[in-house]
């Protein structure tokens, strides 16, 4: 089972060596990391050369003429990976020493799941641990309350809870993802996991084996929460377990927002038109009862949240 990296950089230098370094000693050992570099401007290409010229054969390192930005530049990393199993890998976390052999053993057991994504910790600048809530714990925070959460139902209809820092893939999958769509607004591991789902071969595994890492400059956060009950409720309102009128109200705002997002994949991606529209019609049906039951419990204050919603945030 040979092993393979995409690593994304941009101006990396303050953590990247974390990252390397975690990747590095792993209990089963990676075989090729590629890295695909955006156009550093500080020492980045620098470290990363220094990690090439003691471990030549695991490293391969590109460096692109022109800025591709996130998407793209992970498509291209993916794209250039070997090997069988694919680990996508952010520049600023750090991987729990265990995270490979738990996932390769996954995969090993279950021939027909494609990509796996984790739980993870919450890491500061400096590398503290913090204990939050994030969108991660919501399979364990449903189970907990004793609520159904549909994990395919929420990454294709709702929003997607599954960080590509997290997740690996089978090589022999890569043929249903690319190319990967890119607008704004749109991010590779919400399409990966989206066209997953879809085929019934996704799994979320509620292990924590990655440090994902905050701070001012990281592109995507938002995904922790301070561990206290409004926090709690916060979660499950979004992701329809409570189902009072504020938490009605953001499901169906997700559910309209990720309508819309489905309408972009057909219009900028090229295949699976099909099964994105027969996702947008049970979108709709979800859509149609959520909106129902509102306005049935509670009728004055849902004629008001539509009237006001000017900018169309709760409709399809």
């Amino acid at each position: 089972m040979k092993t393979s990296v995409a690593l994304c950089t941009y101006n990396g230098e303050k953590y990247i060596k974390y990252q390397l370094d975690s990747i590095l000693n792993q209990t089963v050992p990676i075989d090729e990391i590629i890295i695909c570099d955006d156009g550093s401007t500080d020492s980045t290409i620098s470290i990363l050369n220094s990690y090439q010229e003691q471990h030549p054969s695991i490293f391969k390192i590109y460096t692109n003429e022109n800025n591709l930005r996130s998407v793209k530049n992970f498509e291209k990393a993916i794209s250039l990976c070997s090997n069988e199993f694919i680990f996508l890998s952010d520049q600023d976390d750090i991987w729990a020493d265990h995270k490979v052999k738990i996932h390769l053993d996954y995969f090993k057991k279950h021939e027909n799941i494609n990509v796996i994504a984790t739980n993870g910790y919450c890491i500061t600048d400096d590398g503290e641990k913090k204990e939050m809530y994030s969108f991660w714990d919501l399979p364990a925070i449903a189970k907990s309350a004793d609520k159904n959460l549909s994990i395919k139902e929420t990454l294709s209809k709702v929003t997607n809870i599954a960080t590509g820092a997290s997740m690996s893939l089978r090589k022999s999958f890569l043929k249903e993802i690319m190319p990967i769509p890119d607008s704004e607004g749109l991010h590779h591991d919400e399409w990966i996991a989206f066209i997953a789902v879809q085929k019934d071969s996704f799994v979320m595994l509620d292990e924590k084996l990655f440090y994902y890492r905050i701070h001012k400059h990281q592109q995507i956060g938002g995904v922790f929460f301070d561990k206290n009950d409004q926090s709690l409720l916060f979660l499950k309102r979004t992701f329809g377990l409570v189902q009072d009128f504020k938490g009605l109200s953001k499901y169906i705002k997700r559910l309209s927002s990720s309508y819309k997002k489905n309408q972009l994949y057909l219009k900028i991606q090229p295949h699976h038109h099909q099964m994105i529209k027969n996702n947008m019609k049970e979108i709709e049906s979800i859509y149609m009862e959520k909106v129902q039951l509102m306005k049935n419990h509670f009728p004055v204050r849902s004629a008001i949240l539509f009237l006001t919603d000017l900018k169309n945030k709760r409709r399809l």
